[in-house]
């Protein structure tokens, strides 16, 4: 078997096209997550925490010398992507939550109840004149 047809096989799989289809999505709603948390949710979050970045803190290892770029441990980037990473998942706990309370709603609406057999039927219509 030649490797070329090994791929056709390995691509041609339903996994493999789930996969491809589900990281194309999964891509295109991370960047609707983004845009939610960016402009969405951080403005008000940035008025209530009095604007508070953290990204500028940072501890100098080595000051800038001749031309050197000085050396910095940037905790703070750090700890505003932790803060970015937290709303985010908060964010999407939400729209999974919401979407799990539809999905609940169609499945508890009351079915309609089975119809008789026509055993049944039959059975109730020969009481009914039973009782006449």
């Amino acid at each position: 078997m030649s490797m070329i047809q090994e791929f056709k096989e390995f691509a041609s799989k339903g996994n493999v096209v789930d996969l491809a289809v589900g990281i194309i999505i999964g891509g295109a709603f991370g960047k609707i997550v983004s845009s939610l948390v960016g402009d969405v949710l951080m403005p008000p979050l940035g008025l209530i925490i009095g604007g508070v970045d953290f990204r500028d803190l940072s501890a100098t290892l080595k000051v800038a010398a001749l031309g050197a770029p000085a050396v910095q441990l940037r905790y703070g980037a750090f700890i505003q992507s932790v803060f970015d990473f937290l709303i985010i998942a908060f964010a999407v706990f939400l729209l999974i939550k919401g979407i799990n309370a539809l999905k609940r709603k169609k499945e508890t609406a009351p079915a309609a109840p089975p119809k008789p057999s026509p055993e049944a039927v039959l059975l109730a219509e020969i009481r009914d004149l039973l009782r006449k």
